[in-house]
């Protein structure tokens, strides 16, 4: 039963996909960092406020912190966008280059002008209506 699950652990596809969480995690707690010591202030000084953190308001003694949600938005956006421009349009265009189109197959067969079914190239009836056909020059 052990060896079982250790085989599972051990699999290339489980070690990678930890791995990736982890390196996401340290990513997306750089980017949470950026966002909120570097993006937002600067932002915050164009908009004349000091940071958005300080952004919140009180409602029956409950606080909501719209400044936390902006920062999150922000280090979500800049995550996808890092995500998108260094790991998913790299992978698509390395899979276009090896994946080229196969040549389209050589015609091998034609329509019937008078029942419009598909028969050979050469031949010169029909199979389903028996009409004359006029057999196409290589």
């Amino acid at each position: 039963m052990l060896d079982g699950f250790k085989k599972f652990i051990l699999r290339g596809n489980v070690v990678d996909m930890a791995v990736g969480v982890v390196v996401g995690a340290a990513f997306g707690s750089v980017v949470t960092s950026i966002t909120k010591g570097l993006l937002t202030p600067l932002i915050g000084a164009v908009v004349h406020l000091p940071n958005f953190s300080d952004i919140k308001f009180t409602v029956r003694g409950s606080m909501f912190l719209v400044g936390d949600v902006i920062n999150a938005v922000i280090a979500f956006l800049l995550i996808a966008a890092a995500v998108y421009f260094f790991v998913v349009l790299p992978i698509n265009w390395l899979m276009a280059r090896m994946h080229k189109d196969e040549p389209a197959a050589p015609v091998t067969t034609k329509k019937c002008p008078e029942c419009l079914s598909d028969i050979p190239m050469d031949a010169k009836r029909c199979a389903h209506c028996t009409q004359p056909v006029m057999a196409m020059a290589a």
